[in-house]
């Protein structure tokens, strides 16, 4: 029996992705083994959405050929889809496999076993011996004759995967969509997952009543581009004449998405027809989906958690602008707003992404999207540093911003993230909400167990020693959050005794 490592890097649609890989692998009867063990193969699921993701991405290839030289490791996903010329420069990979051909992992690295093997006995043959050293046998082509990475930009269908279990207990991520069509003049993605590709319903609901089925009370629904869900659908589906050919090949006129939305639909299904399923959360939110209806649709499904991921990336109309965004600073502000008037009295977390230092960005812009941030007013947000990725129109615009400036005005948004996050903590002090406990874990001494409320804030109840046990990881209780433990975990007790 061959043993199998696995290593995820990027999103938790890679996230997922590996896990049905594992899944796949353990099925075939391969034992799967810790990354940092020796194994026969190892498997690296890749990101490419900055540069720093491109170098880790190396790292781990060459760290998993460096425990084990004889290894078989594979590049798989997104670093491989857009540097596969340099995938196949590179000695310490063997195989590639590129997105859309993950589901056939078992198939691709059988048939290089195979390749494998009647080279090494090939080369034995010509040297009058039983077969050759490994390093004269591997085939030279790590795609199998270009048949494991495909041309991603004319794939209009969806890759079919169905997750029956992940590493976590409690919470289920499950894949809806692949693909981008926004071409943000900043992000390689596009390039790296092709265009909108959508899940049909029914594969959706049935992987999520396994999941269920399973013992799991949460699921998060995510993807590359969760809000373009259901776009590609069939004419009628969809509701307008263009084909999906003709949808992807239109980047720079991107479908109006104040219509309503297939994505909210889905929602409505999941919460409807799925009993035993107690939360459900989005990953991200298109904020031109955002509208007063959408919102009060959304907030009408009280399994929805009240979590919304709008990612911003500038408060600067003129930034927003180069980076083709396709909405204003004040648009943004109005799907906040309508998510805020949909849920109050109750104040839904909204969290965001910001970029700082994009070509261009002069102190005045970021300090517009400084106070832009301000008014919004986050639970969170994840601040990146502009990366210049080869391919797209930002790594060629003019007034490149230098990397000292882009780590002060990093350092900045991040001690205002610090700030808003603690306030949004702050104002559920006093308050009863439900948690849904995943771990215990151990903190200055004392074991607690910790889970999230339906808002994603990380609450913990303690342990004691001469209690019993009522709760453990995959239950729910009802807590009064009474105090800070730490700055980012706030302290529970059940509400009963208060």
């Amino acid at each position: 029996m061959k043993t199998i490592a696995f290593h995820n890097l990027g999103c938790k649609v890679n996230s997922y992705e590996l896990d049905v890989m594992q899944q796949i692998m353990q099925e075939r009867g391969y034992q799967v083994v810790p990354f940092d063990k020796k194994a026969d193969i190892y498997v690296i699921n890749t990101c490419t959405v900055t540069n720093i993701a491109d170098r880790k991405s190396r790292q781990m290839l060459h760290r998993a050929k460096q425990k084990n030289p004889d290894a078989v490791v594979v590049a798989v996903g997104c670093y491989v889809q857009t540097d596969l010329e340099g995938v196949k420069k590179d000695p310490a990979i063997d195989l590639a496999i590129g997105n859309n051909r993950k589901k056939d992992v078992v198939q691709i690295l059988e048939q290089y076993l195979k390749e494998r093997e009647n080279a090494k006995l090939t080369a034995g043959e010509k040297a009058g011996e039983a077969d050759a050293p490994d390093d004269q046998a591997i085939p030279a082509d790590k795609t199998l004759g270009g048949t494991s990475v495909i041309d991603i930009n004319h794939t209009y269908e969806y890759e079919e995967m169905t997750l029956k279990t992940t590493a976590e207990h409690t919470r289920a991520y499950i894949k809806i969509q692949d693909g981008c069509n926004q071409f943000c003049s900043y992000c390689a993605i596009p390039i790296a997952r092709g265009r909108v590709r959508s899940r049909k319903p029914e594969d959706v609901l049935r992987e999520i009543r396994g999941i269920v089925e399973a013992g799991y009370k949460e699921i998060v629904l995510t993807g590359i581009h969760v809000g373009s869900y259901g776009i590609d659908f069939s004419d009628e589906e969809a509701g307008d004449s263009q084909t999906k050919e003709q949808q992807c090949a239109s980047p720079e006129k991107p479908r109006d998405y104040r219509g309503r939305s297939k994505l909210i639909d889905l929602v409505e299904r999941i919460h409807n027809e799925i009993p035993g399923l107690e939360r459900i959360r989005l990953s991200s939110v298109e904020p031109r989906i955002v509208t007063r209806e959408s919102a009060k649709r959304l907030a009408a499904l009280k399994k929805v958690c009240p979590h919304f991921h709008l990612s911003l990336q500038s408060g600067c109309d003129a930034t927003l602008k180069r980076m083709n965004r396709h909405y204003t600073a004040q648009e943004y502000l109005q799907s906040v707003e309508y998510l805020r008037e949909a849920y109050a009295p109750q104040r839904p977390a909204i969290t965001t992404d910001v970029i700082v230092g994009f070509p261009g960005e002069t102190e005045e812009e970021f300090q517009a999207t400084k106070a832009f941030l301000e008014k919004v007013g986050f639970y969170e947000m994840h601040v990146f540093k502009y990366s210049k990725r080869k391919g797209t129109r930002a790594a060629v615009m003019p007034e490149q911003v230098p990397d000292q400036v882009k780590a002060q005005r990093s350092d900045e948004l991040l001690e205002l993230e610090r700030e808003q996050s603690i306030a949004f903590r702050r104002q559920k002090l006093g308050t009863s909400t439900e948690v849904l406990f995943e771990e215990e874990k151990e903190i200055g001494g004392k074991t607690y167990l910790l889970g999230h409320t339906t808002d994603y804030v990380l609450v913990a109840l303690e342990r004691k020693p001469e209690a019993n046990a009522p709760y453990g990881p995959n239950d729910v209780a009802q807590l009064t959050l009474t105090d800070f433990l730490t700055e980012e975990i706030l302290l529970g007790h059940e509400t009963d005794l208060f």
